[in-house]
């Protein structure tokens, strides 16, 4: 019995140590981030796709603080650019978009080999092993990574379809607006 009081108070012993160690180290070593980059990277869909040039959305807002283009997020499309703009202080940059737009499966065309699956970074294409894949459209970030590996070419980016649940009426501009909402 004493054995059993006298490893369970080394071991405790230990973990107290232990604990007080890497709180003094936690408190040393700590590294202060960037605040602008924390709310770029914010602003960022974190997706980490990659169609930026960056490995992720956190080393791209590190880079555009360092002065890269603002206008790479194509997943986040111009939306995301103009937020970034704001936050910034500085004017949009021109952008190809043409809306949201989301991945389609042609489902005739699919062979359920999960390449697509296995590259989706936010898990918006379900499907099971030699059975027909479909995205949700509401999970889908447009980064495009499904299109590369799909041996059938049966994904296409498409605009994302209107509904009566997303749906909204473009306001007119009101005399003090500079543009419509």
């Amino acid at each position: 019995m004493l054995e059993a009081v006298s490893a369970v108070m080394s071991l405790g012993g230990m973990a107290l140590f232990a604990g007080l160690g890497l709180g003094y180290a936690a408190k040393k070593f700590h590294v202060e981030a960037d605040p602008v980059v924390e709310k770029l990277e914010a602003l960022l869909p974190a997706t980490n796709c990659g169609m930026c040039g960056h490995p992720g959305c956190g080393p791209y807002a590190q880079a555009i603080t360092e002065g890269e283009a603002i206008n790479l997020c194509t997943p986040g499309g111009k939306a995301v650019m103009e937020s970034i703009a704001a936050m910034l202080g500085v004017s949009p940059a021109a952008m190809d978009d043409e809306g949201p737009k989301v991945a389609y499966i042609d489902e005739e065309a699919c062979i359920g080999c999960t390449a697509c699956i296995k590259v989706c970074p936010v898990d918006a294409i379900v499907g099971a092993n030699k059975q027909s894949h479909t995205v949700i459209v509401a999970e889908c970030t447009s980064c495009q990574l499904c299109l590369e590996p799909c041996p059938t070419d049966c994904i296409t980016m498409q605009p994302v379809p209107e509904n009566i649940y997303d749906w909204t009426w473009d306001k007119p501009a009101g005399p003090n607006s500079k543009a419509l909402h």
